[in-house]
């Protein structure tokens, strides 16, 4: 292992008196001689202090002489600088600078020049620069600092002058700038700008950053007193403040030989709350308030019940039965009022519209029925080619939407039947799930089967398509909210999920796992806080997802109220 070699200095070589790496030699500055201002009796600052005598000159002898340079007092060359300094500590301009006299150093007493402060006469001549009002002093016992307060004062006016006039000629200097890049434009360069201008319609009178007109007012005016009163919504306040959705059903009821068929409507919830099921032969009453369950009947063993609805008042219930008979049913009494027929394969949607009922068959065939006469059939739809899964009349009556396995959706108006007023082909697979909006009358909603996965809302005044969603998953059922401007859908294969979507936003507020097989069907309580759903595995399930804070108002009713003051204004 090499070895390190460490280079230490020998004693007495320190330091040399040769020029090394270009500094100068450190050796003892010859002592000046004495000038004549030394020699006097006037202190210096550069004279011996008198504690430093009192040591011995015999201790002096003693010491060795150093090598280091000693501390030798500054000369002031006056060829150097235009200011010389006096005794008095003021600066003298020097008057002949061209000639260069002999050097000389130049001694300031000790007491003189510990501060350099002008005295009193030369701070007053500054501040009455210009007044022409200057106090005479007494003046000073020296000569020196009298023409020393005086040059200085003739040299603070001449600086201030020198200052205002570079003002003004900056400011000329700006001004005349101006004047001549103007008058430097050859007659050429004027013609080419203007003719530029012309071509891209400015004008060069006009700044760029200039005010525009003010903007014409609004026909409406604005409360800017209501506006700017409003208080400001804190930043956390929807995340703070956000409703809170039960993710576990409120009851769970059994519901053995429920059929596992995606275009049936077995189940439904009526204004009384009372729910209708359906099961295989059979259809049950289920009281809300009381949870007793009754059977309202049976039919034949060689045929199913395939569809079920109660009527707007909840005292009726209509049955559709696999052979293609709609029968209807008094529910207090549990008694059979009448059957109707004209189908020929099974009843497997049906909707109300006060006295009319409207049914759809596997056919496709749509068919009116007005229940107060004996001959009920009192209309036929024609649109659909394939099994009618989805029938829904608007709150109002004024239209009906209907939805098939051809993957078609027809919106009829009640005042002409004939013919649909609109057919929507964007769904491409069967479309049972369809629900009118009950706070805006003119909106649809529709949902497509597994291989569409889609909800469309529609404008049904204007036939156009406003929103959708990719839900990912069949949807089987489509529920409004009557509190919140939200949709529950109910979806099949593969989540058996029900998911809730805000409206216009369509944001997921929850998803929420609620079967072990896909959801069939569901209803909502008349209250609108409960969504009921049925799967095939044979089980019912109560989900209490649109739960009213107290003392919040019904979106519906808040509608309700905004119709009857149109249409009161409207007749006034």
């Amino acid at each position: 292992m090499a070895s390190v070699d460490v280079c230490t200095p020998t004693k007495g070589r320190v330091f040399s008196t040769r020029m090394a790496g270009g500094r100068m030699p450190l050796t003892p500055s010859p002592k000046p001689k004495p000038s004549p201002m030394q020699t006097s009796n006037v202190p210096s600052i550069h004279t011996t202090p008198l504690f430093a005598t009192a040591g011995s000159k015999s201790a002096a002898k003693k010491i060795g002489k150093s090598n280091i340079a000693k501390a030798s007092p500054k000369r002031l060359d006056s060829d150097l600088s235009e200011f010389a300094l006096t005794s008095t500590g003021t600066p003298v301009k020097s008057r002949n600078n061209r000639s260069r006299p002999q050097k000389s150093s130049v001694r300031i007493a000790y007491n003189a020049a510990d501060r350099f402060v002008p005295n009193r006469s030369a701070s007053e001549a500054i501040c009455n620069i210009g007044t022409g009002k200057v106090e005479s002093r007494p003046k000073s016992s020296s000569s020196k600092v009298q023409e020393g307060s005086s040059i200085l004062a003739s040299s603070a006016f001449d600086i201030s002058m020198r200052d205002d006039l570079l003002g003004r000629g900056i400011d000329g200097l700006s001004i005349d700038r101006e004047e001549n890049t103007s008058e430097k434009k050859s007659p050429n360069t004027k013609a080419y700008e203007s003719s530029v201008a012309q071509a891209c319609g400015l004008n060069l009178n006009t700044r760029i950053l200039a005010f525009k007109p003010a903007p014409p007012e609004s026909s409406r005016p604005v409360d800017l007193r209501a506006q700017y009163s409003r208080p400001l919504k804190p930043a956390g306040l929807n995340a703070q403040f956000r409703r809170r959705i039960l993710t576990s059903p409120d009851r769970v009821l059994d519901a053995p030989n429920l059929v596992d068929d995606y275009y049936l409507n077995l189940l439904d919830w009526s204004c009384n709350n009372q729910v209708a099921i359906g099961l295989g032969q059979s259809v049950y009453i289920w009281s809300a308030d009381t949870g007793n369950v009754a059977s309202l009947f049976e039919t034949s063993a060689d045929t199913y019940v395939s569809s079920l609805k109660w009527s707007n008042d909840g005292a009726y219930v209509s049955v559709g039965i696999g052979t293609g008979e709609v029968q209807i049913w008094d529910v207090e009494d549990q008694t059979k009022l009448r059957s109707m027929y004209g189908h020929e394969t099974r009843v497997s949607a049906m909707s109300w519209n006060k006295h009319q009922l409207t049914t759809g068959a596997r056919n496709g065939w749509l068919f009116n029925h007005d229940v107060r006469i004996a001959q009920h059939k009192i209309g036929t739809l024609e649109s659909h080619t394939g099994e009618i899964c989805g029938l829904e009349w608007r709150g109002d009556g004024a239209q009906l939407a209907s939805g098939g396995n051809d993957n078609l959706v027809s919106i009829w108006d009640a005042r002409s039947l004939q013919a649909p007023k609109f057919q929507k082909t964007n769904h491409n697979a069967a479309v049972k799930a369809l629900s009118w909006c009950p706070w805006q009358h003119n909106l649809l909603a529709t949902g497509g089967g597994s291989h569409d996965r889609q909800i469309h809302f529609w404008n049904t005044t204007t036939g156009a398509r406003v929103n959708s969603i990719d839900t990912g998953s069949q949807v089987t059922s489509l529920r409004w909210s009557t509190s919140y401007k939200e949709i529950a859908s109910t979806s099949g294969f593969p989540d058996n999920s029900i998911s809730i979507w805000q409206y216009p936003t369509l944001v997921k507020n929850i998803e929420i796992p609620a079967h072990e097989s896909r959801v069939l069907h569901s209803s909502l309580s008349p209250d609108g806080q409960i969504l009921a759903t049925a799967a095939a595995d044979e089980s019912l399930k109560f989900w209490k997802i649109f739960e009213k804070k107290a003392g919040a108002p019904s979106l519906v009713m808040s509608a309700r109220k905004e119709n009857d003051i149109m249409s009161s204004s409207v007749i006034r």
